[in-house]
């Protein structure tokens, strides 16, 4: 019998071996041993029952040898704060996600004093960025969208296990939003180039309709911008998460369409140009 501070060890070796994340491993470890990391330190020098032990090799072949993302196969990832569900029906939540979130309740505080607006969340995914609004400030309605069912699927289920009150609405882009009208906009849409190399987890893995936007990357962005005056109230803010090397090019769009608008551009975390946000009728 190996103890849990061995089976980790092992596990960890080889990771390293075959060229993966070991916070990867340590988090699949954490999972299938069913401990608090607290409980974890505690029992370190113990055995680890061999039921968990299968349970924890089976999980970590799937990460190793199938390349399977570590979220999917938990079935779940926290992002800011709430437990969302994770499948292969529906873009992985990032953590650099969560500032677009953070960001757009603080410039919702400035601009909109507090007052009760209507939300809508364009591409909603597995519906994070509309459920954590939601949670966050009951102040907002929220709206969201998606062209995929499987992912609206997910996003509901996400809602009801958080208890959160969104309005899910089936359809591509702006389309299925006309006739309604909202104080605040806010997508993280697909936005690597068609042509772009990305990391086989990811390619094999998540869905290519909520990776890729286009030849440069910034088709959903175009679009719209193209159709929000048909969607927003005359003062209305809209909030765009993007790649960090497309600000110049995303702000001269938002300013084609928006030639009166405030646009401003955040930096990320990591110091790089991620979200930008436009400010009309103020």
């Amino acid at each position: 019998m190996l103890s849990y501070k061995e089976v980790l060890k092992n596990a960890k070796t080889l990771t390293r071996k075959k060229g993966k994340e070991s916070s990867a491993t340590e988090l699949l470890f954490l999972e299938f041993s069913q401990l608090s990391p607290s409980e974890l330190y505690l029992k370190y020098e113990e055995q680890m029952p061999e039921a968990a032990i299968g349970s924890f090799h089976e999980a970590l072949e799937k990460y190793l040898e199938k390349n399977i993302p570590v979220q999917q196969i938990i079935g779940y990832v926290y992002f800011y704060g709430y437990k969302f569900l994770v499948k292969n029906t529906a873009l992985i939540p990032r953590f650099e996600t969560e500032e677009l979130v953070a960001n757009t309740l603080y410039y919702y505080d400035e601009f909109f004093n507090g007052k009760e607006v209507d939300v809508v969340d364009v591409g909603t995914g597995s519906g994070c960025l509309a459920i954590s609004l939601a949670k966050e400030e009951s102040k907002m309605s929220l709206t969201a969208t998606d062209i995929s069912v499987e992912a609206l699927d997910l996003a509901k289920e996400n809602a009801l296990k958080l208890e959160a009150k969104v309005d899910f609405i089936q359809g591509d882009m702006l389309k299925p939003l006309f006739g309604k009208k909202f104080d605040i906009l806010v997508s993280n849409p697909p936005y690597i180039p068609n042509k772009e190399e990305v990391d086989p987890i990811i390619y094999d893995n998540e869905p290519h309709i909520a990776l890729f936007g286009g030849e440069d990357g910034l088709d959903f962005y175009r679009q719209i911008l193209k159709d929000a005056n048909q969607i927003l109230k005359e003062k209305a803010m809209i909030a765009f998460e993007h790649a960090y090397d497309k600000m110049e090019e995303l702000q001269k769009i938002a300013k084609y369409y928006f030639p009166n608008a405030r646009v401003i551009t955040l930096k990320d975390m990591q110091k790089k140009d991620r979200m930008t946000f436009i400010f009309i009728g103020f």
